[in-house]
């Protein structure tokens, strides 16, 4: 096995944010969000997961406090990291990339607990551009449940909602909503959209 070329890891991944490839699927807890984005993955598209939902199974397990209900500037912390690794790792191939979140939702989780969010990750939320058009699914509670890893009532969902939605502005994306569908509804919306936007083919990334 040939060992990754260290090198060619570039913090911002330039070529990836400039070719405009990296879409954000964002939205409300229990929106639909994974479950879009996995039907997306079964269509051949290429997909990150959430770094969130990784870190939150990891602490879980580790019996560790960096739990967003426990220490939410500490699971900030670890959760931005991985998502800007995520980001760094991939190379564009002229295909899109589906981002479950990005850092903008981290930062506007913190700014909706009233914590302060490092000046760092405001530094990040500039320099890691995703596309201008981020897709957001809409609080919708006759599909929403809490789970071990969103143990959440719904209203308290639909504040964090809110919070990112303003956050994503403020960064200077537009946000399009991804209609209350079926899930195979919800796919070709998304497709739909990725090709008719200029510079993006539908395919597998």
């Amino acid at each position: 096995m040939t060992m990754p070329n260290e090198d060619a890891y570039t913090p911002g991944n330039p070529a990836l944010a400039a070719a405009g490839l990296a879409v954000v699927l964002t939205g409300c807890s229990g929106g639909g969000k994974s479950t879009l984005l996995a039907a997306l993955a079964r269509r051949g598209h290429a997909v990150r997961p959430e770094a969130g939902r990784q870190i939150v199974r990891e602490q879980m397990h580790l019996g560790g406090d960096a739990l967003p209900w426990v220490d939410a500037a500490r699971f900030v912390e670890l959760a931005a990291s991985r998502t800007m690794h995520l980001f760094n790792t991939v190379e564009p191939r002229g295909r899109p990339v589906f981002f479950d979140r990005s850092l903008v939702d981290l930062a506007s989780f913190l700014d909706m607990k009233g914590i302060p969010v490092p000046a760092s990750l405001r530094r990040a939320v500039e320099a890691y551009r995703y596309a201008p058009d981020v897709l957001v699914t809409p609080p919708w509670r006759e599909i929403y449940a809490s789970e071990a890893e969103r143990p959440k009532p719904f209203e308290e969902a639909c504040r964090e909602y809110d919070a990112l939605v303003a956050g994503y502005r403020a960064a200077g994306y537009r946000l399009v909503e991804v209609p209350k569908l079926d899930v195979e509804g919800r796919a070709d919306f998304v497709l739909a959209f990725v090709r008719d936007r200029p510079g993006l083919t539908p395919g597998c990334g």
